[in-house]
């Protein structure tokens, strides 16, 4: 106390001043430190100008979903005309195979009943002046169970014909398909025979009904059986 009651009225004056400023005041001099919230804050301008360069950055919108690109209208209408296109040549192809089978169909169906028709002429035509022609004719056209049964038949059935002088003529008077397939078919014939020979040269026509199964071999048919049926 005695050293401050001797100082000068001016020491006493600087001291007072020092003692009465907080030592942690902030300074307000150019080289003072300045706070985070006193920082120059942004404008609401800049900050929207700064989110649409992000959004035009990122390709989304608003809510932050992204956005594709809208397809035009010439590109849109010739994806539309080249997927109708592709699908109606898909359609013509598919219908022509389809008519392309069904006639397919159709012809081997009408070669069915073309070589049964023949096969029950040429079994009820039979002439005894060319009966060895008549019976090769018939095992041209056969296969199978009845090319075996015919060719064992054969001599014996020419010989009986000529002995008789026996002279047959059939006439088809009703044939259709029971059943076919890729390689087989079947099917009724009936036929009306006049027959003559050397004892009686008339007779009144027989109706013979016959059950004839045919086999496609390649581009062949052939009949592979014959059974009589009432």
């Amino acid at each position: 106390m005695a050293a401050d009651a001797d100082a000068p009225d001016g020491e006493l004056s600087e001291k007072a001043a020092k003692a009465s400023s907080p030592a942690s005041s902030d300074r307000t001099d150019d080289d003072s430190p300045v706070s985070p919230d006193e920082s120059e804050p942004t404008t609401a301008g800049e900050s929207e100008a700064a989110d649409g360069v992000v959004d035009e950055a990122d390709g989304g919108s608003e809510d932050g979903t992204r956005v594709k690109p809208r397809m035009s209208p010439v590109r849109l209408a010739a994806t539309i005309g080249l997927a109708t296109v592709v699908a109606i040549s898909a359609m013509v192809g598919w219908l022509g195979y389809r008519a392309y089978q069904s006639h397919q169909a159709q012809d081997q169906r009408r070669l069915f009943v073309q070589v049964g028709r023949q096969c029950a002429l040429n079994l009820t035509t039979i002439d005894w002046q060319h009966a060895d022609g008549d019976v090769q004719r018939v095992l041209d056209s056969a296969t199978g169970q009845f090319y075996d049964q015919f060719s064992k038949r054969k001599q014996p059935f020419i010989d009986v014909v000529k002995k008789a002088q026996s002279k047959s003529v059939g006439t088809i008077t009703e044939a259709g398909l029971e059943s076919d397939s890729a390689d087989k078919a079947q099917m009724l014939v009936a036929v009306s025979i006049k027959t003559s020979n050397l004892g009686a040269a008339d007779q009144p026509p027989r109706e013979w009904r016959m059950r004839i199964s045919m086999e496609k071999s390649g581009e062949e048919v052939k009949v592979s059986n014959v059974a009589f049926v009432p």
